[in-house]
């Protein structure tokens, strides 16, 4: 069965591979390019492939991977190591010293550690990993929440954001009370069956002749197992309803109080601490695998292996809170990883309200102009991005689609193992204009905090699987700019022709019309392009 249709290179990729060989033989140094006769996957991967499908190639292995081994097999195994980049990682905080991250991590030889002093004069005293601008703080509001806090000043912002406030809190509160209800009936279960870790067959073993209450809950519990989530997440989202009703549409919570400066005031510039772990370890979850998935270490016999480990440091930014980022933390990490010799950026967070969205715009185009790239998560609200309702996102570098102010901004949705219709995840954002590309982001293996391994889902993890292709090319290839790479990702990409589903409402759309290059990213076309432009010269000054 056809399903992705031929496909047409790219001018600049055409115009790079002139001077390959005439020859009719097949080089195996040849893009992936063609996939008129590529067959549904009919057998399911073997767990140890699972874990690590992104890097697995899209041609042999028919999954929408990146070709990472294939990219080290035959592009990369003979070259000489580069010098490691830098690789600035905006989030929630990083596990520094977890065993697989622990030598990638990025160190300020210019800071003395631990002797209280700005030895670099930059501003933040002993930042010898990066910097923590979120200080002791944990939980915030989200953005809506403080604009209501603000007061209506007659505008259509407030409006909006006070008519969303009192819908997700009622959300919210109705949540909790399912989530409540579910736990309920999970310890009336774990009473009847005399287990706490009862299992899906015991659950189903459960007669009729049951008491109804018992009945009721079998119904409520066996639908949560046969869904694949766990007696786990029962009590996390019983938890999970009730933190947001704590502190994201909390009016009376102040989450920013314990960091001690003025967030309306992007001239307080020097708040925080050096802490980039942060105070609770659990909370650098989401920092720490978007880490793993760019640097932890390849062939170590130890979690899964990161896209670029042995050429990249990580800079560690804590500037996302469990709940929204403030824009003048985003935009002082912007302008500090651009500061400190970061060449590439991940940005795997992202909310639709802003109070000063312009400073991160500037630090983006400062970004740029020190050459740096940024990559950023495109959301996970399966939601069209170029549409009312979703067309207002932050972070970004334009306004209501208007012009671009920069051309080192990379927006990238995620795609799930399954080659086909079904490959955007369903729960990505898409957009003609404002998603670029498309990258593994379903079910992916990374280092998680107490030096432990994870699966997680999210454009938050397409996100860090770019970077990380970037970061490859950045190493090997220094001579090219940031928004020469930007180009070199959309370029190379193996473009798809055909029809998959996206959104909540599960619409059809074609590939090419959900991104800006309607292609998914692959790292052995990136790195065989960046080697042909290079070689030939190509657009180096542009």
């Amino acid at each position: 069965m056809k399903l992705i249709k031929p496909i047409y290179l790219s001018a600049t990729l055409a115009l790079a591979l002139a001077s390959c060989s005439s020859t009719k033989n097949v080089s195996p140094l040849l893009p992936i390019t063609d996939f008129e006769t590529l067959s549904k996957r009919n057998t399911p991967l073997s767990d140890t492939d699972f874990n690590r499908w992104s890097h697995l190639d899209i041609q042999t292995d028919s999954v929408p991977g990146m070709s990472v081994d294939k990219a080290y097999e035959l592009l990369l195994q003979n070259k000489p190591l580069p010098n490691k980049i830098v690789v600035a990682v905006i989030d929630s905080g990083i596990e520094i010293d977890h065993d697989d991250l622990k030598n990638h991590i990025w160190v300020n030889i210019k800071e003395i550690a631990n002797n209280n002093t700005d030895d670099d004069n930059n501003g933040y005293i002993d930042d010898i990993n990066g910097w923590n601008f979120l200080g002791d703080a944990v939980h915030e509001n989200v953005e809506l929440t403080r604009i209501v806090k603000r007061g209506d000043d007659g505008s259509k912002q407030y409006k909006k954001a006070l008519k969303e406030y009192n819908e997700e809190r009622a959300k919210a509160l109705e949540t909790k009370e399912r989530a409540q209800k579910l736990q309920a009936d999970n310890l009336l279960l774990a009473e009847y069956l005399d287990t706490q870790d009862y299992t899906l067959e015991q659950v189903q073993g459960i007669t009729s002749d049951a008491p109804q209450n018992i009945i009721q809950a079998k119904e409520a519990i066996e639908k949560v197992l046969k869904d694949g989530r766990s007696l786990k997440w029962v009590a996390s989202y019983a938890d999970n309803a009730g933190a947001k009703l704590k502190h994201h549409y909390n009016v009376d919570f102040d989450g920013r109080s314990i960091v001690g400066d003025d967030p309306t005031d992007i001239n307080d510039r020097f708040y925080g601490n050096n802490d980039v772990l942060g105070s609770v370890r659990s909370e650098a979850t989401h920092g720490t695998h978007v880490a793993g998935i760019i640097a932890q270490s390849r062939n170590n016999d130890l979690g899964g292996d990161g896209v670029a480990s042995d050429v990249t440091s990580i800079m560690t930014l804590r500037a996302v809170p469990d709940g929204d980022e403030y824009d003048k933390d985003i935009a002082l990490a912007i302008r500090y990883a651009a500061d400190n010799g970061a060449k590439v950026i991940n940005g795997s967070f992202g909310k639709y309200y802003e109070q000063n969205s312009q400073w991160v715009r500037d630090a983006i185009v400062y970004a740029q102009e020190k050459d740096v790239l940024i990559v950023v998560a495109a959301g996970n609200d399966a939601k069209d991005l170029n549409i009312e309702g979703g067309i207002d996102r932050y972070p970004n570098d334009n306004v209501g689609m208007g012009p671009e102010v920069s051309d080192n901004f990379l927006v990238v949705g995620a795609l799930s193992p399954e080659l086909g219709e079904k490959m955007v995840a369903p729960f990505s954002n898409y957009g003609h204009y404002d998603v670029d590309v498309f990258a593994p982001g379903v079910q992916i293996y990374a280092t998680v905090p107490n030096n432990k391994y994870n699966k997680l889902s999210g454009t938050s993890m397409a996100s860090p699987n770019t970077a990380g292709v970037a970061a490859l090319i950045r190493a090997y290839y220094p001579e090219f700019t940031a928004s020469q790479v930007k180009k070199i990702l959309k370029d190379s990409g193996v473009k798809i022709n055909m029809d998959v589903v996206v959104g909540r409402d599960k619409e059809v759309r074609n590939f090419q019309s959900i991104s800006t290059s309607g292609s998914v990213v692959n790292a052995y076309n990136a790195l065989l392009l960046a080697e042909k432009l290079a070689k030939n010269k190509l657009f180096l000054n542009k």
